[in-house]
């Protein structure tokens, strides 16, 4: 009978344990954000534009969405909410940066941004692409999916 008592208590003592580390999971994953950058970080992170004027070539280390927006933007409010859903959703598997057109008016200038919000897909391979406009969430997780995370 002790052995048995002895048994289930370190059972649910594992248990507890799973179960803490399955929380912690989502909780690494849902404390995820959008990143502000400008144009210093954006030389580091994104790509050295000013170096390397003829040829792409991405820094980071997994696949990124940078949303150029306003903060006077009425679309550009609308979506910020969604991508801080999305960037907790997708977590550590790409990240979601985002430039104020306002206060980096020359990296916006430099990526020929006329419009916002404009949303550029940067997978890890291959070229980036622009979208102008805000999308539906729908939309966006579909164009992440298939840009950035090629499924």
């Amino acid at each position: 009978m002790k052995k048995l008592m002895a048994a289930a208590l370190a059972l649910l003592t594992l248990t507890g344990v799973c179960e803490a580390k399955a929380n912690d999971n989502k909780n690494q994953k849902t404390n995820m954000k959008t990143i502000a950058l400008n144009k210093a970080d954006f030389l580091k992170k994104v790509a050295d534009y000013e170096n390397n004027p003829e040829t792409w070539k991405y820094l980071g280390d997994k696949p990124a969405l940078i949303d150029f927006y306003a903060t006077w933007c009425g679309p550009c409010k609308a979506l910020a909410p969604v991508l801080e859903e999305l960037a907790a959703e997708y977590g550590d598997r790409i990240y979601i940066y985002k430039v104020n057109t306002e206060e980096s008016q020359d990296l916006a200038a430099a990526f020929g941004i006329r419009s916002i919000p404009t949303l550029l897909f940067i997978p890890l391979e291959g070229d980036p692409q622009m979208a102008v406009g805000a999308m539906p969430k729908a939309t966006l997780k579909a164009n992440i999916d298939r840009i950035l995370l090629g499924k």
